[in-house]
């Protein structure tokens, strides 16, 4: 489906049915990633869609240009590597111990997407699988690795957000095993206004 004709996009929703889910603006797509939560990456290797965990991510400017830390002990890896796209899942925080057991489980011996009833949904710009339950996503492809850091610099070619989807809170993980959820939000865009971009 083009890219520019594509307004909505179908996708299963929390419930289970399927609901509308919005393009959102690539230039809007680092808010998604700014807050820190824990994040789902999807790939596609040629024979088959991979996904792991990751909570180590970056957003590099007000543009859609982002960074993931990963490396070789990922399977993942090297699918992104030899690819060079993945999506960038965003789980919410119902999805908590899908998005645990997905980061502690290796795609090497396991179809993640059969092992925890995960929905594939096609992307429009990469062969990496958007996953039906999540909040958003944003297809990605890699411009750079800085393998002494396994940073990998990723730029967003589209983003999608399920408006119509109740549960919106995010995972942010401590680094112990334990994690936070999304809680009050506070706005001072009009203070911050000077070092917004136009349109936030």
């Amino acid at each position: 489906m083009p890219h520019q004709a594509r307004e909505t996009v179908l996708s299963c929703g929390a419930s289970g049915g399927i609901s509308a889910v919005d393009e959102l603006p690539i230039s809007k797509a680092f808010t998604l990633l700014e807050p820190g939560p824990v994040v789902l990456v999807t790939t596609h290797d040629g024979r088959r869609d991979n996904v792991m965990t990751i909570s180590w991510t970056m957003v590099l400017d007000f543009s859609a240009s982002f960074a993931l830390t990963t490396g070789p002990w990922n399977y993942s890896f090297a699918a992104l590597q030899r690819t060079k796209e993945c999506v960038i899942a965003i789980p919410t925080v119902d999805m908590i111990d899908t998005v645990v057991g997905i980061g502690t489980c290796s795609g090497k011996d396991t179809d993640k997407f059969a092992k925890f009833g995960l929905v594939r949904e096609k992307a429009g710009h990469v062969r990496a699988p958007l996953i039906g339950q999540c909040l958003a996503h944003i297809e990605c492809r890699v411009v750079d690795f800085i393998e002494r850091y396994g940073v990998v610099v990723l730029e967003g070619v589209a983003a999608y957000m399920d408006a119509g989807r109740r549960e919106r809170r995010m995972i942010h993980a401590i680094g112990d095993g334990s994690f936070v959820v999304d809680g009050r939000r506070i706005d001072r865009r009009e203070m911050m206004r000077s070092k917004l971009p136009d349109g936030l």
